[in-house]
């Protein structure tokens, strides 16, 4: 797989979601991805560090322009762990860990080496999010998710899920529910 290839498709999904979701500065927007799937792998086995690379590359300067903060999710071996900058979770319980591409994953571990100040952290409720190769962001995001359709909805041979979030509706006249 070409990387400039990957970092022209990573780009043209990032930039669709961010004119969707309509995110500013100081959200969060996470991002799971498996390298793996991007290469044509198997997902947990084929880990492409080149690939993963080439994909943060393509998302951070985006997000970096916009005030946004990157939030990389690590695979199941950290717990799905959230690599992310310092400041924007200086109210979150920081863990202690550095995530390498065969714990914690390529991605992470290339987002970990080009922020500024990355922590871990165990859980974060992000403002939206990306899904790049079936890495079950969900539980990252806030508790009510909506689906964003781009047309970019892959990037190598890895399928791209989107989606934002939206604050709970509470209350109102019980009518409308009936």
């Amino acid at each position: 797989m070409d990387l400039e290839q990957i970092k022209q498709q990573t780009r043209s999904a990032v930039c669709q979601l961010l004119e969707v979701a309509r995110l500013q500065a100081g959200d969060i927007l996470v991002v799971g991805c498996s390298s793996s799937e991007i290469v044509g792998g198997t997902i947990g086995k084929d880990s492409s560090y080149n690939a993963a690379v080439a994909v943060v590359e393509a998302i951070l300067p985006l997000l970096q322009e916009k005030g946004i903060y990157l939030a990389a999710q690590c695979c199941e071996h950290l717990n799905r762990a959230i690599i992310i900058e310092r400041q924007a979770v200086e109210k979150h319980q920081i863990v202690s860990v550095v995530p390498k591409p065969k714990a914690g994953g390529s991605f992470a571990t290339a987002v970990y080496e080009r922020l500024a100040c990355p922590v871990a952290v165990e859980a974060i409720q992000a403002d939206a999010g990306m899904d790049i190769g079936d890495t079950l962001i969900g539980m990252h995001l806030r508790s009510v998710a909506v689906p964003l359709r781009i047309e970019q909805n892959t990037v190598g041979n890895a399928r791209v899920i989107c989606a934002t979030t939206r604050p709970k509706y509470i209350g109102g006249p019980r009518a409308q529910y009936e």
